[in-house]
């Protein structure tokens, strides 16, 4: 296997101590750890000007990150100084309280250091965005305000075709490596490329900050803005983008696999164990996860056919399935209709969530439709997180294209999943934890992130949320989406399945629309491990659950719960474990 140069030796790299100056008091322990935290932040928001500028941080805002070799290379040697330093400072002359810190930030960079052996910059897309759908939403978190906003956008934008080289760049060296993206995942990407390069450039999202220059602005300096944005988008940035699509379209293309499984590609086993691991945070085999899906199969679709049996049914729960996915009663004919749907179930939850969780986000959220370039290729929502500096809330993105594959009795346990009390509160949680070092703010976890997530759609039984038949088994068939999916991942990456497999298990054990099953299958084709986390994380919460239950009786409080899961943002799952275990001893100590 072919790795970025120097990733060998990364875990094994070592520093000299720095010296302590004449009559200075060595730091603490606990000081190193801070200093420590502040030099991997500064130096991430550095690396990465998007998130610098996503953050509320604007001294990068006229960058874009740097993924050539050298970049790439450097960014490791990073990475393995910042975990030498983390292994010079002694846990148990920490605080207490401040252990947790360390073990989050050892797990975060053992995740960076394994996945970066893997040069994983030589795929740098998945089946409906990249890092070119990234470029769409340069500005978030930029106020645009100032002229010094546009200026630096401007400059971001100069440096477009330089990034978009970089990102060619590396997926030569997976043509030369064989480590490349299947046919399907190309096939399913490209649009999301081509339809913003094909734009004309007042259309381009690209121009949108130059539509609203503000009065503030001087109105020579407005109109040199206006010629500047034009010339740079019409002459640099659209002309990169087709660029691309051309080199996928050509060159890649000659290249792309016919397979699909992650096992195919060099050291692909490796690669596979490490993904499950980075995206579940459990030491699992392929062959257990797997299992653990198949059982959860086949419990699950014995309460959807109670549900069958329930509204006397004829013709059985394949008939039903038919039923559901081609009655009209079932969809909205326009896209005002379908996010007016979910607007009014989000709302309901809104209005109910204190008797829920003891803490609620000050952030607020809005839905919003899908980016019409993603929409095609991309999944029924997605939740896109506020960005620090409130110049928006979070956004619920409801997928509005082909609306007759968007069924509304899906769109409760959806809205739960993406909106409250799934993603965005979760998520703007985490983002406003106080007394935290920043890294832990923007924690991700997979398997805690979209383990609630699912999580909330089983809670929004108890909520009420549910009001018919058919959204309880919307529910249902979409927790068999994510079981199904333990069975799909593992089956494509690792049993070496077809795509023809995964189609027809996802189609057969749920009622998801054709279209969403096809879209589903080519983004699990192309995000090995990802869609794992949903199912085992959702399983270890409701565990954990009935564990506080049993432990406190008729003295347990749900909120207290849910505050208690949610207290210290997202977490591995071993560590929420043991917090857990903790929240109950401090329950008893407290009769």
């Amino acid at each position: 296997m072919r790795t970025v140069a120097g990733a060998v030796c990364i875990l094994a790299m070592l520093l000299t101590a720095g010296v302590v100056p004449a009559g200075a008091q060595p730091a603490t322990a606990e000081q190193q750890l801070d200093e420590l935290f502040a030099d991997e932040w500064a130096t991430r928001l550095r690396e990465n000007p998007l998130l610098a500028t996503s953050m509320g941080v604007s001294d990068y805002n006229g960058r874009l990150p740097g993924v050539s070799i050298d970049d790439i290379d450097r960014r490791n040697r990073q990475a393995a100084a910042f975990a030498d330093r983390l292994n010079r400072i002694e846990v148990d002359l920490l605080p207490a309280e401040r252990r947790m810190d360390r073990e989050l930030f050892e797990w975060m960079l053992r995740n960076r250091i394994e996945s970066a052996s893997f040069y994983p910059e030589r795929i740098p897309f998945i089946a409906d965005s990249g890092f070119h759908s990234g470029l769409l939403r340069a500005t978030d978190g930029v106020r645009f305000r100032k002229l010094r906003d546009y200026e630096d956008y401007l400059q971001r934008l100069r440096a477009v075709p330089q990034y978009v080289t970089q990102n060619i760049g590396n997926m030569r060296a997976g043509i030369n490596d064989g480590f490349v993206a299947p046919r399907v995942v190309l096939e399913s990407v490209l649009p999301t490329i081509t339809a913003p390069a094909g734009q004309t450039v007042g259309q381009s999202a690209f121009f949108a900050p130059f539509t609203r220059l503000p009065d503030a602005i001087a109105k020579a300096d407005r109109a040199r803005l206006e010629a500047e944005a034009r010339q740079i988008i019409g002459r640099q940035v659209l002309p990169a983008l087709e660029r691309l699509a051309e080199f996928l379209d050509t060159e890649y293309r000659v290249y792309a696999r016919d397979s699909i499984g992650a096992s195919e590609l060099p050291a692909g086993p490796d690669y596979y164990r490490q993904r499950i691991r980075a995206m579940t945070t459990l030491d699992l085999s392929p062959d257990e996860v797997h299992e653990i899906g198949l059982s959860e199969v086949g419990r699950i679709r014995s309460e959807m056919l109670a549900i069958v049996e329930e509204l006397q049914f004829e013709g059985g729960i394949d008939a039903f399935v038919t039923f559901l996915r081609t009655d009209p009663r079932f969809y909205a004919e326009t896209a005002e209709q379908l996010i007016g749907h979910a607007s009014l179930i989000a709302k309901k939850v809104d209005g109910i969530l204190p008797a829920w969780f003891g803490l609620l986000p000050r952030t607020p959220y809005g839905i919003m439709p899908m980016p019409l370039e993603m929409a095609p290729t991309g999944t029924t929502a997605r939740y896109w997180s506020a960005p620090r500096g409130g110049n928006r809330g979070g956004y619920y993105w409801l997928n509005t294209y082909a609306l007759d594959q968007r069924p509304l009795y899906e769109l409760p346990a959806l809205t739960l999943h993406e909106a409250v009390p799934g993603h965005h509160l979760q998520i703007a949680l985490a983002r406003e934890l106080e007394d935290v070092p920043e890294f832990r703010r923007t924690l991700g976890f997979t398997a805690f992130v979209e383990g609630w997530a699912l999580y909330t759609e089983w809670l929004g039984i108890e909520m009420g949320i549910y009001t018919t038949p058919y959204e309880h088994f919307g529910r249902l068939s979409y927790e068999m989406w994510r079981a199904c999916r333990l069975v799909i991942d593992t089956g494509i990456h690792a049993k070496g399945w077809t795509r023809a497999q995964a189609v027809a298990f996802l189609a057969d054990n749920t009622s998801l629309s054709l279209t969403n099953v096809e879209n589903e299958i080519n983004r699990y084709i192309a995000w090995p491990a990802q869609a794992l986390g949903y199912k085992l994380g959702e399983l270890k919460i409701k565990e954990l659950r009935r564990r506080v239950e049993d432990a406190l009786g008729s003295e347990f409080d749900v909120r207290a719960f849910h505050d208690a899961v949610l207290a210290n943002g997202a977490l591995p799952l071993p560590i929420l474990e043991r917090q857990i275990d903790r929240f109950i001893a401090r329950s008893f100590d407290a009769r």
